[in-house]
């Protein structure tokens, strides 16, 4: 997996999304990283290619979508979204809109940024969307779909979130304890997320493959 290699991330401005944008400039393997951002992100390195698009006008050219690896950290609240119809369009439609015109142009391998207690056949609406992202993608045709599954995130935010604030709080205190202590709910350190993604690309890992808080903190040591 040494080859040169191009990374198409969908979602550079959020907090995994910046962290996943770093680690892929700090690997050399990646000579090209495209982004597609609702925002500029504010990188400057000239490995990198930006698209800033608005929900309805993503890139016409299907030579945007040439890549090795798609990485997909693109998404939003219910708060933010303003109802469930705009948090569905942005965590589900788009991503998966993306995907599969990443899939026609090419690209076999798909590492996904999702939620614990993701599921399609959810009573929750946020867990039933991100599952069906997650089936989506799976239907897709990739020969690799990667899903990581994070609890609570652990990473400055540029928006305050008070009741995200406290549990980190709480979490933290936990966490000195053992840092795996609540198993797959564990607070997961962003850039411990971010490292584990890109390892994972770089390992070529075929199949579908559903990543917790354990498997993400070993699959963020290995050494490649």
């Amino acid at each position: 997996m040494n080859d040169p290699r191009t990374a198409l991330v969908l979602g550079a401005t959020g907090l995994v999304g910046h962290h996943l944008v770093n680690e892929l400039l700090k690997d050399l393997t990646y000579q090209k990283v495209r982004l597609l951002n609702r925002r500029p992100s504010g990188f400057t390195d000239p490995r990198i290619e930006e698209h800033v698009f608005d929900l309805t006008s993503l890139p016409e050219s299907s030579e945007w979508f040439v890549a090795d690896d798609l990485f997909i950290a693109f998404g939003t609240t219910i708060k933010k979204a303003g109802s469930q119809e705009n948090f569905q369009e942005i965590d589900l439609d788009i991503p998966l809109s993306v995907a599969l015109r990443a899939q026609d142009a090419g690209i076999n391998h798909c590492i996904l940024v999702s939620s614990v207690g993701a599921d399609s056949s959810s009573a929750l609406f946020y867990n039933r969307v991100k599952g069906q992202l997650e089936d989506g993608l799976k239907d897709a045709g990739f020969e690799s779909v990667q899903i990581f599954r994070p609890s609570l995130l652990l990473g400055k935010r540029q928006e305050f979130r008070l009741s995200e604030r406290i549990a980190i709080i709480l979490f933290r205190f936990f966490s000195n304890i053992k840092d795996d202590l609540f198993g797959r709910y564990s607070p997961m350190p962003v850039p411990m997320l971010a490292t584990a993604m890109v390892n994972a690309a770089r390992m070529g890992l075929d199949g579908h493959q559903i990543y917790h808080y354990r498997e993400i903190r070993n699959l963020s040591r290995q050494k490649l």
